[in-house]
């Protein structure tokens, strides 16, 4: 079995059905797709390692969440944002004390070392920021990630752009974050207002959108003939950015079970960011997962349906969508890292059940028990599904008393991960 990965929006099984489709007589379209599996092996160290660091001793976890991206953040796109001429005079003010408040952080923790010189490159833990910053870069289709995040195109306090596509990452970025904060109390995704970079136009034609962890970064490619629109689709940002949430919580190792879950924490958060935007109940939504990502001509609506896995397309080009909605389906297998896409839609459907028989909006009840959950501290880096479903009964338990556990308990025992008596 493959022990690394680097989350992709789109799932592998969905890219390799495109490349070994005798249905598809295009040889381009099939080379597009190669590209972007190739791009997502040559990435899969990164989150395997990531989490395997995060998993170790509670120290260890420390050191690798507090890490500097690159030289990125703060400084230099807090520069940028003091500096520009169509950010507003309060943002610029904000930006300027907040560089300062970040040298002097710096040459504190030099003087502690007795060190002298440049404070660039100090890997001081910083300290948590006033406010998030936001930035948007144009990757100009480059897909070299040493390269990312490519030149600045929108940064906090700026209007909007010409670039639709950063248009929209920016805009949405932003509803993940106030979605996290409002709902949650967490600030950013490190609950330390961490500022937020994303890419787009990265790579030629390339068929996905990924949360890059050693750059802490946002990457959307542009799409080709079947996939496209990554930047607009906000469950697909909601999923992204939530990988780097489950960072700061319970990292879950990225491999079978554990695997499938970091999905499906993935699922559940981008699925809800989703329906606060668009002001729907459990029972009125639609529970797709990259809705707006599949080109109009594709057979299908989504990338995965939470609601009734396996059903999200079916298109004679590319095959039908292969996830199963009960353990009654599982099978062990070494393909995607043991199934972490495959298998993540029988705990999706486990908390769509949840969510409408709780009845209201899915955050208000089964989202507190799934974020209180991941805050627990009781989630086992290599948990299995029986386990999260004892733990997310237990939560139910305490938030909402008795007849909470019983709802719960019954989307678990309907997908098929019950307790054996």
């Amino acid at each position: 079995m493959s022990s690394s990965h680097i989350c992709c929006i789109v799932p592998p099984y969905l890219l390799r059905g495109i490349v070994e489709s005798q249905a598809i007589d295009d040889e381009d379209t099939r080379q597009c797709a190669q590209k972007s599996l190739n791009h997502r092996d040559s990435f899969t160290a990164k989150r395997c390692d990531r989490f395997s660091t995060l998993c170790q001793p509670r120290a260890s976890r420390a050191q690798a969440s507090t890490s500097a991206p690159r030289g990125i953040v703060p400084e230099g796109l807090l520069s940028h944002i003091a500096e520009s001429q169509d950010v507003d005079q309060d943002t610029r003010d904000r930006a300027k004390a907040d560089i300062e408040h970040t040298r002097r952080v710096i040459s504190a923790y030099q003087k502690r070392l007795g060190q002298k010189g440049e404070v660039e490159g100090t890997e001081a833990k910083p300290e948590p920021s006033t406010r998030v910053y936001r930035a948007v870069y144009d990757a100009k289709n480059d897909a070299d990630e040493e390269d990312l995040p490519g030149k600045v195109v929108r940064v906090e306090g700026q209007k909007a752009v010409k670039d639709e596509a950063a248009n929209d990452a920016f805009d949405n970025v932003g509803r993940v974050l106030d979605f996290y904060l409002k709902q949650f109390n967490w600030k950013s995704i490190d609950n330390r207002n961490m500022h937020v970079i994303s890419s787009v136009h990265f790579g030629e034609r390339y068929e996905n959108a990924f949360w890059d962890p050693s750059g802490m970064q946002m990457v959307f490619g542009d799409g080709h003939k079947f996939l496209y629109r990554f930047a607009s689709c906000l469950d697909v940002i909601g999923h992204e950015l939530t990988h780097a949430v489950t960072e700061h919580t319970s990292p879950l190792m990225y491999e079978g079970q554990p695997g499938a879950l970091n999905e499906h924490v993935s699922d559940v958060f981008g699925i809800m960011i989703k329906q606060v935007f668009e002001d729907e109940t459990a029972d009125k939504a639609d529970w797709l997962i990259g809705e707006g990502c599949l080109l109009p001509d594709v057979k299908g609506v989504a990338l995965r349906s939470m609601k009734e896995p396996g059903t999200a397309y079916n298109d004679p080009r590319f095959g039908k969508d292969p996830q199963p909605a009960s353990m009654a389906d599982y099978k062990p297998t070494t393909e995607d890292n043991g199934g972490v896409h495959l298998y993540s839609g029988i705990p999706n459907r486990a908390f769509y059940l949840a969510s409408v028989a709780f009845g209201g909006y899915s955050w208000e009840k089964a989202g507190q028990i799934w974020w209180k959950t991941m805050t627990s501290g009781r989630v086992p880096a290599q948990c299995t599904f029986i386990q999260f479903a004892d733990v997310t009964t237990d939560v139910a338990e305490e938030l909402f008393g008795e007849e909470g556990a019983k709802i719960v308990r019954a989307a678990w025992n309907e997908v098929g991960v019950a307790r054996k008596h």
